[in-house]
């Protein structure tokens, strides 16, 4: 599958998880305290979506709608080894992200905290600790460049996640006949 059709995958992934985010976003502005009963929530429903979806239909639903599928570089079904490995660095960057909003909302003045907007909030806490901040955004932005350089020069579009596991995305109309060419059942 080509960098466009993954692109647009990624779009899909975000409108249909976006009810998720704003439900997020309303909660956490109702007080301090919120943002503590949204993490587990949040981080299983990353999990949920990125892994478990991705292990048990061979995709996201974006990756799905777009006609892609995740399979291993033999043809097979990936397992649930090749769906955590695919999400593995951004699982650790969302570890680090949970680490870091959980020290800086405890050293947090909940007075202030609960008297500024959505923004100043975020202002305020990533005040609080700066270099972690700025460590956790360079680490996510080397990331999330180094995947879409790595997956425009390869010839077959896989990205450093892909590299990780084992896996290609492949157009899930050809997969029977990627897995007839391979011997393969499924």
């Amino acid at each position: 599958a080509g960098f466009w059709t993954r692109f647009a995958s990624l779009l899909l992934d975000a409108i249909i998880t976006l009810p998720i985010i704003y439900l997020t976003l309303y909660l956490n502005g109702l007080g301090k305290n919120i943002y503590f009963y949204t993490l587990i929530p949040n981080f299983g429903f990353g999990l949920w979506y990125y892994i478990y979806l991705t292990k048990k239909y061979g995709g996201t639903p974006g990756k799905l709608i777009t006609g892609m599928k995740i399979i291993k570089l033999n043809g097979e079904s990936i397992e649930w080894r090749e769906a955590f490995l695919r999400h593995s660095v951004l699982l650790a960057l969302t570890f680090l992200s949970i680490i870091m909003m959980t020290s800086c909302l405890l050293s947090a003045d909940e007075i202030i905290f609960n008297n500024l907007g959505w923004l100043k909030r975020s202002q305020y806490l990533m005040s609080l600790s700066p270099l972690f901040f700025l460590i956790y955004t360079w680490a996510t932005n080397i990331w999330i460049y180094s995947e879409f350089i790595v997956l425009l020069t390869n010839k077959r579009k896989r990205a450093i996640h892909d590299y990780i596991a084992g896996t290609v995305i492949v157009k899930a109309k050809y997969i029977e006949k990627i897995r007839e060419t391979m011997n393969i059942k499924n």
